[in-house]
């Protein structure tokens, strides 16, 4: 036992020593910024957020493989029904892949690419999140395997919590789990073709056109699917459950395929369904409603002034979240951050700074200098992006217990977070099986740090008076997701452009008060 500790020991300061040297720069002019003005590197956090993506892989990995105290895994997934569904992403600390969240993840990573490309490429990031993206949607493409089916889960959600074990010695039931015109699932079928048209966007240009037309026809069948056989999704339940309906991921999904298409029976559907767009304040992998609204309201800005109330409602988000509004629902903690419940807050954080910034860009690009008005005050596009842009900042380090909340960036981040293969030594290192109760007696319960430094993690964050244990039996604030990332990542790359915005443009002095100083 005396040397497995040692081997592990080494293992970590191995593994600290890579993650400093291979992802601990960013550009040169980023580390020039972040010394002048105080300002994180983004171009390092937005690699190590994209890397992440690498930690949750499942199948059989590739010569590339960055992340590399992870093996293969499920190579065997689909095969009691004669079908493929290798691959895709395990959702957080867990092994099993449910499609929904993943979906949602993709169509995260798609929009960034989509709509902040250039910050993408000038970080050096551009190919990495397009593996990210592709290695997503990969699967979901083998997951829609007839016009009338989805597979939607792969494993057993309540087997699979039941045990703690790497993802490369999973002993746990994979179960299969679909939607059909029979056994409908609207929410995530929709959230699925959603994804695919978002992707679709971002390989459109490629010389290989034959990738980007499967994309854009299973994007279109699987809306098709979701439309013509309308029906609550319930097969993931009691994990993943949609609380919202499936209006929303309809919303959405016909959103993305008429910015992917510019066909007008997509734009006739969010016009014929504005009565179903009311205004929210949140945005999540349940939620879609005000992403949705967010794509309206930059088709509206081209141009479309049918979908002025789409708009309406976008401005009503803004108001929801910004101090000061006199409309805020949502509230900040003492540092500043916004916080709407106290179990996985960082994801709702990260979605509304992602579209605050969008919303911000889509302002400007459209000379909306005017901005958003709300019933106590006015705020601009830089005051908008400047306040998304402190989220950010929080993640990153500025916040009231001096830590990054991303694993792997700065000096002090969360050491013990709750996910499986992070916190039992690789199979590269430890070559025997874990089994499930092993993990449970041995490597959950122990106060040391997780062997494998899982780079790019966004755990799901402090309470709401900022306080973080980084207690690994704490799944609702230490368990990473790669929803979080999936937003973040499209939040830090705007964030990297805004400092340059605010010296151009006016500062944010009724923002000044309610910005985090740490």
């Amino acid at each position: 036992m005396a040397s497995m500790a040692a081997k592990v020991s080494l293992w970590v300061v191995v593994t600290t020593i890579l993650v400093l040297v291979v992802f601990g720069a960013g550009g040169d002019d980023d580390k020039q910024q972040a010394a002048a003005d105080g300002s994180p590197d983004y171009a390092e956090a937005l690699g190590k957020a994209i890397l992440f993506f690498e930690g949750q892989r499942s199948g059989r990995l590739p010569a590339n493989q960055r992340a590399r105290w992870r093996g293969d895994s499920a190579l065997n997934d689909g095969r009691q029904e004669n079908v493929n569904l290798t691959g895709g992403y395990y959702d957080a600390g867990d092994n099993v892949k449910f499609v929904f969240p993943m979906a949602f993840t993709v169509t995260l990573l798609s929009w960034s690419a989509d709509e902040y490309r250039g910050e993408v490429a000038a970080a050096g990031q551009l190919g990495n999140l397009r593996a990210a993206i592709r290695w997503g949607a990969d699967f979901l493409l083998r997951a829609h395997t007839s016009p009338t089916t989805l597979y939607t889960q792969v494993g057993d959600g309540n087997a699979d919590h039941q045990c703690w074990e790497r993802p490369e010695d999973m002993d746990t039931p994979r179960s299969l789990y679909k939607i059909t015109a029979d056994s409908p699932g609207s929410e995530a079928a929709g959230e699925a073709a959603a994804a695919l048209a978002a992707a679709y966007l971002v390989f459109k240009d490629d010389s290989d056109k034959t990738f980007s037309s499967r994309l854009l026809a299973a994007a279109r069948s699987v809306f098709e699917l979701a439309n013509n056989y309308r029906g609550s999704f319930q097969s993931s339940c009691p994990f993943y459950c949609s609380y919202s309906g499936f209006q929303d991921e309809l919303l959405w999904a016909s959103a993305w395929l008429h910015r992917a298409t510019q066909d007008a029976t997509y734009l006739d559907f969010l016009v014929d369904n504005e009565g179903s767009s009311n205004p929210v304040n949140e945005f999540s992998w349940d939620n879609k409603l005000a992403g949705a609204q967010m794509l309206a309201t930059q088709e509206y800005l081209r141009g479309k002034t049918e979908l002025a109330r789409y708009k309406d409602n976008m401005d009503a988000f803004v108001c929801a979240l910004m101090p000061n509004s006199g409309n805020v629902q949502i509230q900040t903690t003492p540092g500043g951050l916004l916080f709407t419940r106290d179990s996985v807050n960082m994801q709702y954080t990260v979605t509304a700074g992602l579209l605050l910034s969008i919303y911000s860009k889509a302002l400007r690009s459209s000379g909306s200098s005017g901005g958003v008005r709300c019933s106590a005050a006015s705020f601009s596009p830089v005051q908008i992006i400047t306040f998304a842009t402190s989220q950010v900042d929080y993640i990153l380090g500025k916040n009231p217990m001096g830590m990054s909340y991303m694993v792997g960036f700065g000096t002090k981040f969360p050491r013990r977070i709750h996910h499986r293969g992070s916190s039992i030594p690789s199979i590269k290192i430890l070559s025997r099986t874990v089994p499930c109760r092993e993990g449970f007696s041995s490597w959950l319960p122990t106060s040391d740090p997780n062997p494998n430094i899982h780079v790019g993690a966004i755990v799901g964050g402090p309470n709401g008076n900022d306080q973080f244990s980084d207690d690994r039996g704490d799944s609702s604030h230490s368990e990473p997701a790669t929803y979080i990332n999936g937003a973040f990542v499209g939040a830090c790359a705007a964030a990297r452009g805004q400092k340059q915005l605010v010296k151009l443009e006016e500062p944010a002095h009724n923002l000044a008060p309610t910005l985090s100083t740490y």
